[in-house]
């Protein structure tokens, strides 16, 4: 896919270097091709730009190339040009849904006025699209990945190949940065969904019960095994294993948890038949596991065992953006749950949450949200008194505060499923309000009909 802003098909090599020298100046960075078959090839789905096409072109003429380019996303603005017999021509092209056509010899500022209006068109389109997936994630059960960030991003990226397929996942983020969540919504949206996910805490087992806890034991395998118990590790046969502080285990537990990945079997304490599992585990860990394993505090084996696929889950100062949404969505939950109303915050109060650094991460925020839905404005006392340091590229708080009203609006239109009257008592703001706040951010209303 293509990166410019203009994809620029025209036989015409002289016309083609004019178009880049014109372009260039205005600063719409512009790929051009000689031929419609090769423009296509930088085109797809995702694509952010506009395609900008001769009409009479040897081989694929204008409206070919149209009708391809509707075939891959029929929101991609198509501009055609068109010589003084072509009118016609391109007056059937706009029926047949192209976004404009320009008469040459054109006026250029006419021409970089169309291209801007069809890119903004196009980011507009990719906006609510993007919208609408996200309400469709927010409206099916089960775990949810909420926030948008560039940080979450990339750990959707990562993810999202890998949900088909069984390889072990490890899981690297600092503590209540949601590694149980994100392990949850893997298992929930992979092929393994209807059979268990289980879950066990390594630092939080006793050291002498957790390998009973995760291979299980026979009747009389020591004292105290009074009957026959099935180990974590067999209950999650077709199913997922989760194992959250894995660099709290056992070195000689370690040592029998490979042995379980490579052979896919599993005995018993007190048991010599072993078992047939199909498990996919995914490992979570605060620790750089690399480094134990360097330093001999975790197996080096089992470390690039686990690490098929590394996920980094960004810490919440990482990913502020992402604040407004969740805080309302936390709020949401603890409304319903307690029976209380969720009153919408002010400037000064997300101020203070855009301000903090969140040290506790996501669970931090979670616990914020229930305390703000029971004690009211007096939970937020205590935040904003970590701010973050200047780091180059961060946003600036009038920016934040932007992303921050943003997140709510489009939050709120998620909760009341695009009901903009269920959205203004929600957010407590009137109609002509909210409207306003979506034309700012960019928000079509046509989206979020009622």
């Amino acid at each position: 896919m293509s990166d410019a802003a203009v994809i620029f098909i025209d036989d015409d090599e002289p016309i083609r270097r004019a178009m880049t020298q014109t372009l260039a100046l205005e600063d719409l960075p512009i790929a051009s091709f000689a031929d419609a078959a090769s423009g296509l090839t930088a085109i797809d789905s995702d694509y952010e730009g506009v395609v900008l096409c001769d009409y009479n072109m040897p081989g694929m003429d204008g409206l070919e190339l149209l009708d391809r380019v509707r075939d891959i996303d029929d929101a991609i603005p198509v501009i055609i040009l068109t010589g003084q017999g072509d009118i016609s021509t391109a007056v059937s092209a706009m029926q047949r849904g192209a976004y404009d056509f320009i008469e040459k010899p054109f006026d250029h500022d006419e021409l970089i006025e169309l291209l801007r209006h069809a890119l903004e068109k196009r980011h507009l389109a990719l906006e609510n699209r993007r919208l609408k997936a996200q309400l469709r994630q927010l409206a099916r059960p089960g775990p949810r990945l909420l926030g948008d960030s560039p940080a979450m991003q990339r750990v959707v990226a990562t993810m999202d190949p890998i949900l088909d397929i069984s390889a072990n996942i490890l899981l690297f983020g600092e503590t209540g940065s949601g590694k149980d969540a994100l392990a949850r919504y893997i298992h929930e949206n992979s092929p393994r969904s209807a059979h268990n996910f289980v879950a066990i805490n390594c630092g939080a087992v006793p050291e002498n019960l957790i390998e009973s806890e995760l291979f299980g034991h026979e009747l009389g395998a020591f004292t105290g095994a009074d009957k026959r118990r099935i180990g974590k590790i067999e209950h999650a046969d077709q199913g997922t294993l989760f194992l959250d502080e894995v660099e709290s285990m056992p070195l000689a537990l370690q040592v029998k948890l490979l042995r379980v990945l490579e052979e896919r079997k599993v005995e018993r304490l007190g048991s010599n038949t072993p078992l047939d599992v199909d498990v996919r585990v995914i490992a979570a860990t605060k620790s750089d596991l690399k480094v134990l394993s360097d330093e001999g505090e975790f197996r080096a084996d089992l470390y690039y065992r686990l690490n098929v696929v590394k996920i980094d889950i960004p810490p919440l100062r990482e990913r502020k953006e992402d604040v407004a949404m969740l805080f309302h969505h936390f709020v949401l939950i603890a409304a319903a749950r307690y029976d209380r109303e969720s009153v919408p915050l002010d400037a000064n109060q997300a101020a203070r949450l855009m301000q903090h650094n969140w040290p506790g991460n996501v669970r931090e925020l979670r616990n914020l949200a229930e305390r703000y839905v029971l004690l009211g404005p007096a939970a937020l006392e205590d935040t904003g008194d970590s701010v973050s340091e200047n780091v180059p590229g961060r946003r600036t708080l009038g920016e934040m505060m932007d992303a921050f009203e943003r997140s709510s609006i489009v939050s709120a239109l998620n909760a009341c499923q695009g009901s903009l009257k269920d959205t203004m008592v929600q957010l407590g703001i009137a109609r002509k309000t909210l409207y306003d706040k979506m034309k700012k951010h960019g928000l079509d209303k046509a989206e979020f009909r009622e």
